[in-house]
């Protein structure tokens, strides 16, 4: 089985700044894509940005130009920062990695199991 570990959330200021961390452990033959989602109270999960293996991204309208997601392959980690944030960028985020556990089958998805970011004065 695979495993995402997300840290990094917390309590900022608007206008802060966070980075936001995700690991994959398990024995994992590679990872596709890789991603950020959250989720705000009273909200549907919403995708905040992805980033392939080969580092191409996609980013949600409203977070394009104050988020930039990256990747270290060999780490089998993802990474969020965060700038510029405002009050509505208070949610639960979520990792979410396709992951190929065999060469036999094809990838799986896999959910971390969240953290908190609160923008707030």
């Amino acid at each position: 089985q695979v495993q995402l570990v997300e840290s990094g959330g917390g309590l900022v200021q608007p206008g802060g700044s966070l980075r936001l961390s995700c690991g994959a452990s398990g024995i994992i033959v590679s990872i596709a894509a890789m991603g950020w989602y959250r989720q705000a109270p009273g909200k549907e999960r919403e995708l905040v940005a992805d980033i392939t293996s080969g580092g191409s991204t996609n980013y949600a309208d409203s977070v394009k130009g104050r988020f930039i997601i990256s990747r270290d392959n060999a780490k089998n980690r993802v990474y969020l920062q965060m700038n510029s944030l405002k009050p509505e960028d208070t949610a639960v985020y979520y990792c979410n990695a396709d992951v190929r556990l065999s060469y036999y089958r094809g990838p799986e998805n896999y959910w971390g199991q969240g953290t908190q970011v609160t923008v707030s004065s």
